[in-house]
């Protein structure tokens, strides 16, 4: 699946490659805590520093529907929030719009 994922998102890696990190190891890293089955599952350490080396904002505005029928946007965000980074309300991620976080 993370070859599907990978394909659909980055055909162009001249574009992906502006989004900063290393893509093939946030896909590797990171596909299981996102995939639409499932609940929402906090990442893991290397799954985290792969987040962190990347520019979300950025990763999100490459995001098609294609994508959107196996990624879970809506944890995309999550895991991205709990690896520690923020995500500002209102970014547009695929179709998805970021909501504010929730105070838990």
């Amino acid at each position: 699946m993370a070859v599907i994922v990978g394909t659909l998102i980055f055909d162009n890696l001249q574009v992906a490659a502006q989004c900063g990190g290393s893509i093939p190891q946030l896909i590797a890293q990171c596909s299981q805590f996102v995939k639409i089955e499932g609940p929402k599952v906090p990442p893991s350490p290397g799954c985290c520093t792969a987040v962190k080396g990347a520019d979300i904002p950025c990763v999100c505005g490459l995001v098609t529907r294609e994508v959107e029928k196996i990624i879970s946007m809506e944890k995309v965000v999550f895991v991205a929030r709990k690896c520690g980074l923020t995500i500002k309300p209102g970014l547009k991620c695929g179709s998805y719009t970021v909501p504010p976080k929730r105070l838990t």
